[in-house]
């Protein structure tokens, strides 16, 4: 059953360039790694709310944009082999993929403030239903 990862993130304006370099290099190993399709979407209309909203959730200042990002896989099996291998350096560097080192490829962006989780599909009106 297909499974999908979501995020979050805060990015400041200035910096846009950056995260399209930085998303690029990253999501070449989504796709080696085994990951169907990956999104990366520039905040364009995105509203203040009143009780939550995007902004809020990652404390996104005046002068940032919010992003939201996607990474459709075929299963959830696949996409932990895959996160195992991308999120190792703490604790495994040498088992991790040297691309996702973040000195060669920081983030630009506050990565404490980054919201994320992995999501079973239940509805794709593009695609088949799985529930």
């Amino acid at each position: 059953m297909r499974y999908v990862d979501g995020f979050v993130i805060a990015v400041p304006t200035e910096n846009r360039k950056k995260f399209i370099d930085h998303a690029k290099k990253g999501d070449g190993v989504f796709m080696d790694l085994g990951a169907t399709r990956v999104v990366e979407c520039w905040g364009d209309d995105v509203p203040d709310g009143k009780v939550t909203d995007f902004r809020k959730a990652v404390q996104a200042k005046a002068d940032e944009t919010v992003a939201f990002s996607w990474v459709e896989w075929p299963d959830k099996v696949t996409r932990d082999a895959a996160m195992a291998k991308m999120t190792d350096w703490m604790e495994n560097p040498e088992g991790a993929d040297p691309r996702m080192d973040p000195k060669k490829n920081p983030m630009p962006f506050d990565g404490m403030r980054l919201i994320y989780g992995g999501f079973v599909p239940l509805v794709d009106l593009g695609g088949e239903v799985t529930a």
